[in-house]
Parts: structure tokens; C-alpha cells; sequence
């Protein structure tokens, strides 16, 4: 799956193989974590992070490589700062990411498609505009979503006219996307196409392989 912030992760430095289990269906995971993309296996070990609020989460596996799977999924939800055992624990606190109101006019896509089946998944969890957080890089008097494009394109359906939002360091890959959005005229996630599956993974993953044969 070509998703912004797997993209400019796989381009930093990382000695370990964590893979993060982009799967809804796995029967090694809970389904709750499956669609909050908190399952992760390294090693043949299995770990689990289960947010539990707007800043918390549980965290579950071999101790092994607990503090590296923390790491791993701050780096997609950065905004989450403090960690639990099952114990109710708390194994890892850092400092809380500020989140603010964004309208989503304000925002500028980095993405043009929104996997249909994805969203379904994701429609299952928002309860409300309080659900969606989504990192953000400045850009003049706009911002531009690095990910939850998905979570975006659920707020234009449920007529939410603002999200949540927390600042965080895109890198310079992030303005190729932006480029492209603009050209195909996505200014705001009310301009976001909806795909099927199929047509998602060809016409998504087709752009992304080319852009970086490109370069």
C-alpha cells in the first residue's frame, strides 16, 4: 500500500524490520486494532497498540522490543504520548503533542484517492469529529495532511466541517504529492475521489511506483 507517511518512513534510515499490519483481517490481531493500524510483527513476535483515548494507549507483546514498537507507532500517530502494560501500567509517557481545531478548508490533501473498503472500516470507529486527528504540515496560510486521508474523506460524508490536528515534520517528499494533487485538482478532502479496491490499489500504487522511477 502506498500511503504518505509509509512512504517517507521506508526512506529513513530503520535497522529493524517492523512491519505494520495493514490488514483489517488478521486473526493473530483484535479487530479494533487492526483498524486503528496498531498491529505490528517483528521477529516473528507480535505486538499490539490499542488506543484508548485522545492521547493513550495499551500497548501488548514481548517486552523484547516494546520501547522500538512505541517508537514505530509514534512516528504514524504521534499525537498518542502516553503508553500502558495491561497491567494499567505505564510503561512510556512523552511530552503531549498540542491539537488544535482545523477547518477542512484549510486543509490541502497529498492524496487524491480514498480506498472505499478502507473507509468502510474506518466508519465503524468515528463517532464524532473528535475521532479524526490528523498530522499537518504547515504550508503559507494552509496546512497539508501527511495521513487519515481516509478519516478526511469520512468527516466531507458526515458533513463535519472541521477535524482535529497536530503538527508534525513531513519531510521534503511530501511536496512531490502536494504538486501532484494540485494538478489534478484536489484543493481540499471535498475534492478526494472514492475508488473500489482494485481501482484504488492500481491507480494509487501505479502513480506512487512511477513517481519514483521518475526520480
Amino acid at each position: 500500500m502506498c500511503d504518505i507517511m509509509i512512504i517517507i518512513r521506508k526512506r529513513m534510515r530503520i535497522k529493524m524490520d517492523i512491519k505494520r499490519i495493514d490488514s483489517y483481517e488478521d486473526e493473530r490481531f483484535r479487530k479494533k486494532v487492526l483498524k486503528q493500524h496498531g498491529a505490528f510483527e517483528v521477529d516473528d513476535l507480535l505486538y499490539e497498540v490499542e488506543i484508548i483515548s485522545d492521547y493513550e494507549a495499551v500497548v501488548r507483546g514481548d517486552s523484547k522490543y516494546i520501547k522500538e514498537i512505541i517508537k514505530e507507532f509514534r512516528f504514524y500517530a504521534e499525537h498518542i504520548s502516553k503508553f500502558y502494560d495491561d497491567n494499567e501500567k505505564c510503561i512510556a509517557e512523552y511530552p503531549k503533542v498540542k491539537i488544535f481545531d482545523i477547518g477542512l478548508e484549510k486543509i490541502q490533501p497529498s492524496q487524491f484517492y480514498v480506498d472505499i473498503d478502507k473507509k468502510q472500516a474506518v466508519e465503524s470507529f468515528v463517532t464524532n469529529a473528535n475521532d479524526i486527528i490528523i498530522p499537518l504540515i504547515e504550508a503559507d496560510d494552509r496546512y497539508v495532511s501527511l495521513d487519515g486521508h481516509t478519516r478526511l474523506s469520512v468527516a466531507v460524508d458526515r458533513g463535519y466541517t472541521s477535524v482535529k490536528g497536530f503538527l508534525a515534520d513531513g519531510g521534503n517528499w511530501v511536496q512531490k504529492f502536494v504538486h501532484e494533487a494540485l494538478l489534478r485538482g484536489i484543493h481540499t478532502p471535498y475534492d478526494m475521489q472514492v475508488l473500489s479496491h482494485s481501482e484504488y490499489d492500481l491507480k494509487w500504487n501505479k502513480f506512487c511506483d512511477e513517481l519514483f522511477e521518475v526520480k
